[in-house]
Order: structure tokens, then sequence, then C-alpha cells
């Protein structure tokens, strides 16, 4: 079984929903409402020219700046920085398409706690997933993980698992490990993420949404409906902080960043769960 790309093909904007279920040491949730962008990174200067009320590298009500994403914004230089990171890493056959789901600036102004590069063959079957994390310290650090025959199950669900290297918030400790669960973009995207330590599960976050056009009058519609949207995600993870400090979690001390920019990750033989039941 493979995992192909998106039938409709190309950019959009995915609407939809980011959840957080702390488990322990006590419960926490947050739910909001939330408009996510997928970026064929060789139509953003086609979408800069046709949309008016969308840009790349300057301000406008919608933007994408590459710096904000390891580029220096000079033209297609996200595009080749991550060309260049699949082939450094014996993945080269999956640079012929590459799709990013993230938050674009809104008014100048964004901040994704994670970015998903989804990487495909010239087939169009999704060859590699890039995990890229965010904190609000300034650093940044890749999880590029191959699509494998032994990573999907039989809905096309993508399952993959790694080590945690990247300190990410203060209320949560180094010794944890991550299992992504990824349904790729098609008419629904979803990304979850279980994060799990010695004593199992203590947190899930998922962001699901649901496809809509890249046109301005979708652009404007999403600015109405989550009006400074970028802004508020910073807002609230310093909100969702003081909840969880007020109630008692322990505060980790942060380390020194990973040397390395992208953790390379060798899947196991099957990491879908209970994949030899089936």
């Amino acid at each position: 079984m493979t995992v192909t790309g998106a039938k409709q093909g190309g950019s959009a904007l995915y609407e939809g929903v980011v959840t957080h279920h702390r488990l322990r040491p006590r419960q926490h949730r947050l739910r909001y409402r939330v408009v996510s962008f997928l970026f064929d990174l060789d139509e953003i200067d086609h979408l800069s020219a046709r949309l008016k009320l969308f840009s790349r590298n300057r301000f406008n009500l919608f933007s994408f700046h590459d710096r904000d994403f390891g580029g220096d914004g000079t033209g297609a230089n996200i595009r080749a920085r991550i060309t260049q990171m699949l082939v450094e890493n014996n993945l080269a056959d999956c640079a012929a398409r590459v799709d990013l789901l993230c938050y674009p600036r809104i008014l100048g102004f964004v901040f994704n706690p994670l970015s998903v590069y989804f990487c495909y063959r010239k087939n169009g079957d999704l060859g590699a997933i890039l995990h890229d994390v965010s904190n609000t310290f300034g650093d940044r650090h890749g999880y590029l993980i191959p699509v494998t025959s032994g990573c999907h199950d039989t809905k096309g669900i993508v399952h993959q698992k790694c080590a945690k290297e990247f300190y990410v918030s203060p209320f949560i400790g180094m010794k944890a490990d991550y299992r992504f669960r990824i349904k790729p973009p098609q008419d629904r995207v979803a990304v979850s993420i279980a994060e799990s330590d010695d004593d199992g599960l203590f947190l899930n976050a998922a962001f699901a949404g649901d496809r809509r056009a890249l046109s301005d009058r979708n652009l404007f519609s999403a600015f109405i409906r989550y009006p400074l949207m970028t802004l508020k995600v910073v807002a609230g993870i310093h909100w969702e902080a003081l909840h969880l400090w007020r109630k008692g979690f322990t505060f980790y001390k942060r380390p020194t960043p990973p040397q390395h920019r992208i953790t390379f990750i060798t899947p196991g033989p099957s990491v879908v769960p209970d994949a030899g039941k089936r």
C-alpha cells in the first residue's frame, strides 16, 4: 500500500480545530479553532501573483516569508533548502513535490509551533514527512521520517514515532517519545501527536481540518473568522502556560538545543499499532 498526494493537488486552506489534552499529573485541556495553509512550495510565487490578499516575502493581509521557515527570503530558497535536506539524507526521490502545512503571517506576524512538510515522489507517493518544531525561545528542530510500507494502516493513516530531542515546553521534560498519526492532505487533513514517557501516555495534541480553495474570497473570510489568529496562538501558549503553573506542574529548565538542525529517524519494520494482528 502506498500513500499518494491530495486528489485536488495544489495549495489550499484547512479550517479546523487544534486540541491538547494533558493527562498527567493533572488533567488539562484546550481547544482552539484555527485555519492552516497548505502550500505547494513550487506554487508560492504564482499564488502571490494571483491573489490580492497574499504575498511572498512582503507585507500583506496574509504572507509567506521564507525566513520564517529557515530560509533567507531569496527566491525559492525554502524549496531549495528542503530539497538539499532530502538529498543529504538519501531521500532525493522524495523531492518531486513538497507541500507545507503551516500558518502564514497575518498582518506581518506568525508563530508556528509545528510545520509539517509532506515530501512526494514523482509518482505521487508520499515518501517522507518532516515534522518541524519551534519553541517560543526562538529555537527550531526538525524530525525527518521516511514513509515506508510499515508506516501506514489500511485507512491510509501514516504512523510514525521518534524520541524527543528538542525542548518545547517548560512543563514537559526531555525524556519522552512522540507517536505521530497523520492523515495526509486531501479533502481533510489531520495530524495528531501522542507524547509518552516511562509511565505511559501523558499528552495528546492534534489538528484536524477541512479543505477550502485558496482564493481571495476565502482568505478574507478566514481573516474575519480568525482575526489576528497567529498572534492569538502565541498569546494562547502563554495563557495555557500560566494555567499549568497555577496547577503546580513541574517546571523543567531549558537545555542546550540540539547540535544538528534535523534529526533523521530510521523507521522500524512497523510502527502501526497492533499491525501484526491485522
